[in-house]
């Protein structure tokens, strides 16, 4: 089959999946949607395939290993040795440097530099996705500050937001990544598909939920985005994004320790009962998906394995599994996968989101968990489209 015809297949079951779950499809506005379909595009050829584009990813890279190489200083002198020689290698190399990363951050939110860009960025979005500013301000906002202190910048406002709004806030920050964990991910897999996946990601996330969620937004009122420090030293701001680098890095150690301890004891169970793995038997159930979006069908099972194990576990599991692959699938295969595993679209995020709307607006937190099965459906659409797109380039 003509990749063209694949991702023409791609996108009717997208839409279609979509469409199950719609709330009213009467108000699904076709326009914006071709729109943005047709600008996702060009930004997948622009940076997978253009000279430009790959010279822009190449630039971004370079900045993020140099960074990295900073954060290495901080984690040497607490680890000395342990870091030269390899000891704990994903703790030190991956998780640590999202501590200097988030500090990076936070100074760039002290000195409104992040305010500006959310809200120029934002704004040009809004005319382009149909959606209103709020929607369009947090797909930036939840790229650049992650998934719980993104809603801080939102606090005053959450307790007026309708039960669609809120799915749609929700929704988007599930299908980005934060920019602090962005080089962790560069540490796992090819920079261009980390940089591409990124900006797909948001995009792809307005296409599904035009479908899954549509509404219209009349007379909004100029967004107001609540200062997240007010009040605050400088010294004091950067000592709360240093610990709450940390206290990323270490829950993201903590679900890997537990949930690759209980992959693998299911791994044994069903071997030992049924005579196939638990992610072979997750292989075969994500098996069509996986052909869909563009996998060559004699390696389909062995991704379908990882998208499964990244929506039951985290990405961070599925991206083990993907390095252990390393040479047993096609560079086609592995663009594919690596799109598809740059999202925070797994159960565990449910809980990550709705308690932190919860700790903000309780009630707002509780509308929040009753959706949380359709928050990763509707995320987990978002990374097949990504990755169909992704693959229609590749």
């Amino acid at each position: 089959m003509s990749r063209v015809l694949h991702f023409i297949l791609a996108l009717a079951v997208v839409a279609l999946l979509a469409l199950l779950v719609s709330h009213d499809r009467k108000k699904i506005r076709l326009p914006y949607i071709g729109l943005l379909l047709v600008i996702e595009v060009l930004l997948a050829w622009f940076f997978l395939n253009s000279n430009i584009g790959l010279g822009f990813v190449k630039g971004f890279a370079d900045m993020f290993e140099k960074l990295l190489g900073f954060a290495n200083e901080g984690t040497n002198f607490v680890f000395g040795k342990m870091n030269d020689e390899g000891l704990a290698f994903f703790f030190l190399k991956v998780l640590c440097p999202i501590v200097f990363i988030s500090a990076l951050i936070g100074i760039l939110q002290h000195i409104r530099v992040l305010p500006i860009i959310i809200r120029a960025v934002g704004t040009v979005l809004s005319k382009v996705n149909g959606m209103g500013k709020l929607e369009s301000f947090n797909a930036v906002s939840s790229l650049i500050l992650g998934q719980s202190e993104n809603f801080i910048a939102y606090k005053d406002i959450l307790g007026k937001m309708s039960r669609n709004r809120m799915y749609t806030m929700a929704a988007t920050a599930m299908s980005t990544v934060s920019m602090s964990i962005v080089g962790a991910y560069m540490t796992m897999l090819k920079p261009q598909y980390v940089v591409a996946a990124l900006i797909l990601n948001m995009f792809s996330t307005f296409i599904v939920l035009s479908i899954i969620n549509p509404y219209r937004v009349e007379n909004e009122e100029d967004l107001q985005m609540s200062d997240l420090h007010a009040g605050q030293s400088f010294f004091e701001m950067l000592g709360e994004y240093i610990l709450a680098g940390f206290k990323v890095a270490i829950i993201v150690a903590a679900m890997l320790i537990g949930f690759i301890a209980l992959i693998s004891g299911l791994n044994a169970l069903f071997a030992a009962v049924l005579g196939i793995s638990f992610q072979g038997i997750l292989g075969y159930i994500f098996y069509p998906i996986a052909w869909v979006m563009g996998v060559p069908a004699s390696e389909a099972l062995q991704v379908g394995s990882i998208m499964a194990t990244k929506l039951v576990s985290n990405e961070f599991v599925a991206m083990m599994d993907l390095q252990k692959l390393a040479g047993q699938i096609s560079p086609r295969a592995e663009g594919i996968l690596s799109v598809f595993l740059v999202s925070f679209a797994n159960f565990s995020s449910i809980g990550i989101i709705a308690g932190a709307i919860k700790g903000l607006n309780e009630e707002q937190g509780n509308v929040v968990s009753r959706f949380g099965l359709k928050l990763v459906y509707g995320s987990t659409l978002v990374s097949v489209l990504s990755a169909s797109i992704a693959a229609l380039v590749l």
